[in-house]
């Protein structure tokens, strides 16, 4: 990309139109909006953790029945609520020695359906 001039504005050689300066201004604050999202998408690339999310999606589970369901370790398992627990899309309530996980809210739950029907459409 050595040819991009110091505006941020393509080198003619490489393109025949110029977004205007005041949009380009535009289009880097709209950037800035997503920044930190893909993090989201890191943690949701992962099948396993996709996995653990659809199923607290439809019950409150502890770390045992996750592992058992998913025929996880327990540590495996932590490893992962731990992760999601810190992008906040699962949430723990104790019940006296027991710990339930669940999802934060239904927006994940939201992506994830929105995921399935996109990957049904292309079938």
């Amino acid at each position: 990309m050595g040819n991009i001039s110091k505006d941020t504005h393509c080198n003619q050689d490489l393109c025949d139109s110029f977004c205007p300066s005041d949009q380009v201004e535009c289009l880097k604050d709209k950037v800035l909006e997503v920044a930190g999202l893909s993090e989201i998408f890191k943690v949701l690339g992962d099948e396993t953790r996709t996995k653990i999310l659809y199923l607290l999606a439809h019950r409150k589970l502890c770390v045992c029945d996750i592992a058992v369901i998913m025929e996880m370790s327990l540590p495996a398992v932590s490893h992962h609520l731990r992760l999601l627990k810190a992008l906040r899309l699962v949430k723990y309530a104790r019940d006296g020695k027991m710990v339930y996980y669940s999802l934060d809210d239904e927006h994940i739950m939201n992506m994830i359906r929105e995921a399935q029907e996109h990957f049904a459409e292309g079938r």
